[in-house]
């Protein structure tokens, strides 16, 4: 047997027998821990869609069966869309979180902007644990603040960036206007994460700017799934999760090579994911450039959810906000890009003689609050504007 089909023959009957969720989910597919001797029997197991991770986690509260330790052992809890509240166990072994940084050179000596939010969502944090690991020192920004994040940048000298690639252009933007050319941004090292780096983005970055850079693929649920490196195509995988390319339809695993669902099981026995659907299309390479599995890349989403600010959106988040409005029919989602930064549009169809005054700004204020979405602006739209059939969630950027 080999060390991986050994490794899934083990996290399995771990999760069975100390997760509940897991026992459930086996036991009503008729699968016992075993009937699973590796990877290639895994596809026994049906996958676990996040709207199906959510209804787990509604129906047992707060860590849905999942947790296979004692919470007051946990050092963090966090929360994602559903709602889910992610508990965040010790690391089995933390040095394997550490490639993305050490391949882009963070280590002692570097000051690091960290602007990614450190409340709520694992990413601030986790990335400022894995920086100080490095024996880097982390600046923890958070976003926004950008002539404050360049002073601080300027004044301690960061060698470092973590967050969006969006944030770091606006920076540089701001830094240019500013009179600070290239030569004088110490920023040489940056790790992107939650959104798409373009050709474009790393043309600047590395040509003009002379960093080196790399792209996190992660989710809330998952931590970390692989990373980019230069002249290997998509991302180098993790070890801490196995991923397989399956049918969406089906859940049937796909040879190497095709296109389908991402599909994760990860190896983290204090709150075990097994075949955990990410929604997200891509392939895995036949012939990996990188020890372990090579993500070839990212193809679009399986289903209708859209991230957008580094954040999933999903359709039962705007049906639970129509719930809330009696004189909202239907709302439609419309997510656009302008100067490096997302624009989200809601139109709005009212139930005829419905009074539109204050449901833009309810609206906006329970985005924020329920999704931590902002809304730049809502549009009341004439009755059957929005097609009953189309997707809920629009997603018209162009990202080059």
């Amino acid at each position: 047997m080999t060390d991986l089909n050994r490794r899934i023959q083990e996290f399995v009957r771990h999760g069975y027998e100390h997760a509940p969720a897991i026992r459930q989910m086996m036991d009503d597919a008729g699968v016992a821990p075993g009937d699973i001797h590796g990877a290639d029997d895994l596809a026994k197991i049906p996958v676990l869609s996040k709207d199906a991770l959510v209804e787990i986690h509604q129906a047992n509260p707060p860590f849905g069966g999942f947790l296979t330790i004692d919470p007051a052992d946990l050092p963090r809890i966090y929360i994602s869309p559903g709602p889910i509240y992610d508990p965040q166990p010790p690391p089995e072994d933390p040095e394997s979180q550490l490639a993305p940084f050490e391949y882009i050179g963070i280590g002692r000596g570097d000051r690091v902007l960290n602007t990614f939010m450190y409340h709520l969502t694992p990413a601030g944090i986790l990335l400022d644990e894995a920086i100080r690991a490095c024996g880097a020192t982390v600046i923890p920004t958070g976003p926004g603040n950008t002539e404050l994040q360049i002073m601080m940048m300027m004044t301690l000298g960061a060698t470092g960036f973590v967050g969006q690639p969006s944030y770091l252009m606006t920076l540089l933007d701001k830094a240019a206007e500013m009179n600070l050319g290239a030569d004088a941004v110490p920023i040489k090292k940056a790790l992107f994460s939650a959104e798409p780096y373009t050709p474009s983005q790393r043309e600047r970055f590395e040509g003009q700017y002379g960093m080196k850079t790399s792209s996190a693929y992660g989710t809330a649920d998952l931590g970390f799934i692989g990373y980019t490196r230069q002249g290997l195509q998509g991302f180098c995988i993790m070890p801490s999760v196995f991923l397989q390319i399956c049918d969406p339809q089906t859940g049937a695993a796909l040879p190497a090579g095709e296109t389908g669902e991402i599909v994760a099981t990860t190896f983290n026995k204090a709150y075990p994911l097994i075949r955990f659907g990410t929604g997200d299309l891509g392939a895995l390479s036949p012939e990996p450039s990188c020890q372990g599995q090579q993500l070839l890349g990212l193809y679009g989403r399986s289903g209708d959810a859209v991230k957008v600010r580094g954040m999933f959106l999903h359709p039962n988040q705007l049906q639970y906000a129509v719930m809330q409005f009696p004189e909202i029919k239907d709302l439609q989602v419309v997510i656009t890009r302008a100067n490096n930064r997302d624009i989200v549009t809601v139109n709005v169809e009212l139930h005829e003689g419905a009074e539109p005054a204050g449901i833009a700004e309810k609206l906006q204020a329970l985005a924020q609050e329920a999704v931590r979405l902002r809304i730049d602006a809502v549009n009341m739209v004439a009755a059957g504007a929005i097609d009953r059939d189309a997707r809920k969630i629009v997603d018209k950027r162009d990202w080059d």
